[in-house]
């Protein structure tokens, strides 16, 4: 097999032939030229295998079909991250075609010089130089060598290792091979002519070094180090122990088995190992820690599946037991004494320490003291010296003497950890001891009972009102006499305290609405001196009481209540705090108004008040008085403007005169009345005066009667002309006007070409203003109903559409309907009436015509031809 490298860690060559067998060696790679720890080596092609010294196999019988294949080795590193390839190409040599038997041809052919591989045993004794192999050509006489090598480690090339002879082609090595360093050998010979001509191609040579189990297996680890929890179960996994062999793997020299030889201590065996995979398990179902805290393993490894005649090696193993908490702490003692002088405040008075048989320093040996009984008051107070692990026992309350001269407590441990119970043990109990505290007795100075007084004191109570009163006693004596009081400046100023009596008193008014009294309470420290001199403290809580001293008020007191008579909401406020705030009660105090008006709950601090019955409009000062939930009576005045008017906005301060007693109008309201009734009268006299003898006069040229027809009311002289069916008409979308005649007058409107009459209105039920004012289609009978206002909104309209429609026409067009505007005519006119133009058959009552003046002579006599 050839062997050639392009460019180092690249790409092989491998010439070989077209037929290859199943596990045939194709050829060796140098892998750590290219990387030097490859972890994981793999093939791109599944034909062919990769093994750790870079000798390439087949993995299947392969047939090259073509003259040329390739595949890629591929290596990673996995803690580098480096992965590399190698490219491997196969030249296959050409195969000659086969004939058929019918065209074979017999033909004499020379002897192909071909020998198979040669093996070498490692470490060969000799002698040397070593026969190998001989290589022989029919037609070479003269031989020549030129030799490669391949494998892991190769960094120079052995010269010197083999030779041929030039006359046999035998060839020799000339010392003895280590297979570890050069697994095999590539020899590529050549045979010439004397004349130099090479008649036959290179052949390449296999030299492979066959094993020889010459290394011993070695563990990769001097001293191997696990731990285990102790009472661990067996079966529990330890540790493994890894051992290498430099031999040719996959063979027995590298077949390992692994074994305890000894443990120390020499006691029931504790672990077990498994010879194949070099595991090591529990085996013992009690390991305790207390007992033997390690154990120290003595393994073996040997190669040749452990056979006798293999090679081995020896290697350590420490196997720890961890600690558990499966021990519970004791105390040394049972019983300690100990004293204190009374009065005594953190100070230490005894220290007290357990035994543990778990690993000192770990959570399962440290202890943690309570106090189970005794200490109720919380005068004492243990904890845990993290150094000697002991117990501190202090006092954080001072002890009196008085009340008891000594104390007995019960003390417990536990430790930090929970407990773990061995297989098969009993439940642990707590450890306990007892300690009797002895108080000394000391002179100590007078004490106030209680330490911390609390004294209520009601809101705005007066200057020196006494609030109570604060004494201390002599421990010793029992009582107060020769103890005098004080209270030290820079506090509070709210209250004194007698000297010798202990009474307490204010020395201002309290409220809680002023500045630092806001808070409602003021701790005050009082001093108690005996006749030795020595001193005691107390403290005063003065507490602020609200008190009822404000009075209930409503926030509004100005309303408007319109023509609906929507119920007003009065709301009150309390400055007081519960319970002399809210709920509050409304009352009416004036029995007059309170038989109109009435109050209804609506919360805790409003109610409604509303009317009782229909009352005149007008302003009512209503006085409503309003109680707390503490009694206090809040009086009020609510002044409420009954206005007929739709919201409140409308009254503006108006009001209507009201008969009642209490209610009363000012002068600008009886103006008020005063020229509403005189608009009133005058709104009446002009509404007769439409309905009874209104005349509307009109003129018309006499080229646009044609056209158009005036309609008046003509009025004989001395009497007045008042007809029910005269009635004003609404001109609509599709009508130019109405005409209406009444018995012996008619009264006339403009109207356009398709003019209407009476009749016409009457017939096709046209809407008129009464009809639009009731809505129902039908005309009022009475006119004299209608109003000025509804008169004059209802004409105005139409008079001013036609007076434009006439200022509009500039050609005076008579097929338009339009007013025209006459200059003034004079007055003085004898005339009473122009109706006799408006009727040509009234003849009667025309004598007027002769004493006409001369400008309406013309038209009266227009009049008389028509």
């Amino acid at each position: 097999v050839l062997s050639l490298c392009c460019e180092a860690c690249k790409k092989v060559i491998f010439h070989v032939p077209s037929e290859l067998e199943a596990d045939t060696l194709v050829g060796r790679v140098d892998l750590k030229e290219c990387l030097q720890s490859a972890e994981f080596i793999s093939s791109s092609d599944g034909n062919f295998k990769v093994l750790e010294d870079g000798s390439v196999y087949t993995t299947s019988a392969l047939s090259l079909s073509a003259e040329k294949k390739t595949f890629t080795i591929l290596l990673k590193d996995i803690q580098e991250q480096v992965q590399k390839k190698i490219h491997v190409d196969l030249v296959g040599e050409g195969k000659k075609k086969t004939r058929h038997a019918r065209d074979t041809v017999l033909k004499r052919t020379k002897r192909r010089w071909g020998p198979i591989p040669s093996v070498m045993i490692e470490n060969s004794l000799g002698p040397f130089p070593l026969q190998i192999q001989q290589v022989q050509s029919d037609t070479a006489q003269n031989y020549t060598i030129y030799y490669s090598a391949s494998g892991p480690g190769i960094d120079q090339d052995p010269k010197g290792l083999f030779y041929i002879e030039r006359e046999t082609g035998n060839i020799f090595a000339t010392r003895a091979v280590d297979r570890e360093q050069y697994p095999s050998f590539q020899i590529i010979c050549f045979a010439t002519t004397p004349d130099g001509y090479s008649p036959e191609v290179p052949l390449v040579h296999t030299i492979r070094i066959e094993d020889d189990n010459d290394n011993a297996p070695y563990f990769t680890q001097d001293l191997f180090e696990f731990c285990v929890p102790e009472n661990s179960r067996p079966g529990v996994v330890v540790g493994k122990v890894i051992a290498e062999d430099r031999d040719e793997p996959y063979t027995l020299h590298t077949t390992l088995k692994y074994r305890i030889v000894s443990q120390t201590p020499p006691i029931t065996p504790a672990f077990s190992l498994h010879g194949d995979t070099g595991v090591i398990s529990v085996l013992l179902p009690q390991l305790d820690r207390e007992l033997v805290p390690s154990y120290t393993l003595l393994v073996e490894v040997r190669d040749m599946a452990g056979q006798p005649f293999g090679l081995c090696t020896t290697g350590t193993v420490v196997v720890k037991i961890e600690d558990t908490n499966d021990n519970a702490p004791s105390f040394k003692q049972l019983q300690y004494e100990t004293r204190v002088e009374e009065n005594r405040v953190n100070v230490e008075i005894l220290r007290v320490s357990v035994v543990d048989l778990d690993e000192p320093g770990s959570p399962g040996s440290g202890a943690v003291y309570e106090i189970i009984r005794g200490n109720d008051d919380q005068a004492f107070e243990i904890t845990t010296d993290k150094n000697t692990n002991e117990g501190i026992l202090c006092v954080v309350k001072g002890l009196d003497y008085e009340t008891a001269k000594q104390r007995i407590l019960v003390i417990g441990v536990n430790n930090e950890a929970p407990y773990v119970l061995a297989p098969h043990s009993q439940q642990l109990s707590q450890s306990t001891s007892s300690v009797t505290v002895h108080v000394l007795d000391m002179d100590e100075g007078p004490v106030f009972k209680p330490c911390l007084l609390r004294l209520d004191v009601k809101e705005c109570e007066d200057i020196g009102t006494a609030i109570g009163r604060y004494v201390a006693e002599d421990p010793e004596t029992g009582n107060s006499e020769g103890i005098r009081y004080r209270i030290p400046p820079g506090q509070c100023n709210w209250i004194n305290i007698d000297d010798r009596s202990g009474e307490v008193r204010t020395v201002r008014v309290l409220d809680r609405d002023i500045g630092e009294m806001r808070r409602g309470q003021c701790n005050v420290t009082v001093l108690a001196i005996d006749r030795n001199g020595k001193t005691g403290t107390g403290t005063i809580q003065v507490c602020i009481v609200p008190g009822n001293k404000n009075f209930p008020r409503i926030t509004q007191r100005d309303y408007i209540m319109c023509r609906d008579r929507k119920p007003i909401c009065l709301t009150a406020q309390d400055g007081d705090e519960a319970p002399y705030g809210a709920p509050f009660v409304y009352r009416i105090t004036d029995r007059n108004l309170a038989s109109m008006w009435k109050l209804t709950p609506h919360d805790d601090n409003s109610w409604y008040l509303s009317p009782k019955s229909d009352i005149p409009y007008g302003i009512y000062d209503i006085p409503v008085s309003v109680i707390d939930n503490g009694g206090k009576i809040g009086e009020n005045t609510v002044r409420v403007n009954l206005c007929d008017c739709l919201t409140p906005t409308e009254c503006d301060g108006r009001s209507r005169q009201l008969t009642g007693g209490n209610v009363t109008l000012g002068l600008w309201a009886i103006l008020a009345m005063i020229l509403g009734s005189l608009l009133l009268l005058l709104i009446l006299i002009t509404i007769c005066g439409c309905c009874g003898a209104g005349v509307m006069h009109r003129q018309v040229t006499d080229d646009c009667a044609n056209h158009n027809l005036i309609i008046s009311n003509t009025e004989a002289p001395g009497e007045e002309v008042m007809d029910h069916n005269i009635i004003p008409l609404q001109n609509t979308c599709d009508q130019g006007g109405y005409g209406v005649k009444t018995g012996e007058q008619q009264t006339f409107e403009m109207v356009k070409g398709r003019g209407h009459t009476l009749e016409s209105v009457k017939g096709g039920g046209h809407q008129t203003l009464g009809s639009v004012k009731e809505g129902g289609g039908q005309p009022m009978m009475d006119t004299c109903r209608y109003s000025y206002s509804e008169w004059h909104n209802f004409t105005h309209p139409r008079l001013g559409e036609k007076v434009h429609l006439c200022r509009q026409d500039e050609e005076q067009k008579h097929s338009e309907d339009y007013l025209l505007s006459y200059n003034y005519e004079g007055k003085g006119s004898l005339a009473g009436s122009v109706g006799c133009c408006s009727d040509q058959h009234e003849e009667e009552a025309l004598d007027f015509l002769d004493q006409l003046e001369p400008k309406f002579r013309t038209l009266a006599e227009t009049c008389i031809k028509r």
